[in-house]
């Protein structure tokens, strides 16, 4: 699925968040389930545990990889920081960070060494990392016990917000500069629109995988600490489900797994998406497997519209 390349990256994926959320306002029928402060509360949560995730990977994506261990990532590292974390949060968040970092850096130079496919390296990641949250914990769930850190992360501030959604909002806003402005960003986008010609270019094409693996790496570690310290407790398996929802939004915000594509902003509204559809369905009290079909539906939406035969058809019916 290869977003075309309109002129505005973001068009899509906010009409997409923004057609979500009128439809689940029909829905409602003016019952002010869907416009509350308790749902937007509970989507911008779901956002703030999905969004760094999605972000670190989508990046992999735009440059033509992909990061599968950042499932097991995101739970090791909440293990990480409540192990070591109890009296001096702190701490027990920086070692989680270094892990992520690390963890990070070590399956980009294994791609950059030995030239392997990121999916294969990954995958072995993957399950190196879930291995070592299992050895960590003895295979059980451990508690956090400064109830004070886990209460303070989930405290309202301006009623809607939380300290882990506005982290996420920053950083989203900070990558978003880096790609639309710097250099960095328009290598990112040379080297997953065609690798070669940015390695011509003088792109720095190793050193960039590393860096972007790393920093996928570290967002995953960064989301994972966080929503450990949040629950007051974390689990080897428990986050492992984050992959699939964390993919499929960074494809709805315009990232393609051809690469060359995509954009911050685009990913924050395709986690938005997902977020909003998830809290305005469970407002509604329907089924949780419908959620999954609503996203699943969307899904298949934009790859229809993307594809290349259903665009061809369009343009020869607009020009001809």
């Amino acid at each position: 699925m290869r977003p075309s390349r309109s002129s505005d990256p973001h068009v899509r994926p906010f009409g997409i968040l923004v057609a979500s959320i009128v439809l689940l306002v029909a829905l409602d029928s003016g019952q002010g389930h869907v416009l509350s402060g308790a749902t937007a509360f509970s989507a911008l949560q779901t956002f703030a545990t999905l969004g760094l995730v999605a972000l670190g990977l989508g990046l992999t994506m735009m440059i033509r990889e992909f990061d599968l261990s950042v499932a097991g990532m995101v739970g090791m590292a909440g293990c990480v920081a409540v192990l070591t974390g109890g009296e001096r949060p702190l701490l027990g968040l920086l070692l989680a960070l270094a892990g992520g970092l690390i963890g990070g850096v070590v399956q980009g130079l294994i791609m950059v060494r030995l030239r392997l496919g990121s999916v294969g390296v990954t995958l072995g990641g993957l399950l190196t990392f879930v291995g070592i949250a299992f050895v960590l914990t003895e295979s059980r769930a451990v508690t956090y016990p400064n109830l004070r850190v886990a209460l303070e992360l989930n405290n309202r501030v301006a009623g809607l917000f939380s300290i882990r959604s506005l982290i996420a909002f920053a950083i989203f806003a900070a990558m978003a500069a880096v790609i639309g402005y710097t250099r960095l960003g328009r290598d990112i986008i040379a080297m997953g629109s065609y690798r070669q010609g940015a390695l011509i270019a003088g792109v720095n094409v190793n050193a960039l995988l590393v860096g972007t693996f790393a920093f996928s790496g570290t967002m995953a570690a960064l989301s994972g600490a966080l929503l450990s310290y949040s629950l007051a407790s974390a689990s080897p398996s428990g986050l492992s489900d984050v992959l699939v929802p964390a993919a499929a939004a960074a494809i709805l915000g315009g990232v393609s797994l051809s690469g060359g594509t995509g954009r911050p902003l685009g990913i924050l509204a395709g986690v938005l998406t997902l977020a909003v559809l998830r809290a305005g369905l469970n407002a509604l009290g329907v089924s949780p497997f419908v959620n999954d079909m609503a996203t699943g539906g969307i899904l298949l939406a934009v790859a229809l519209l993307e594809g290349p035969e259903l665009v061809r058809r369009l343009r020869s019916r607009r020009f001809g």
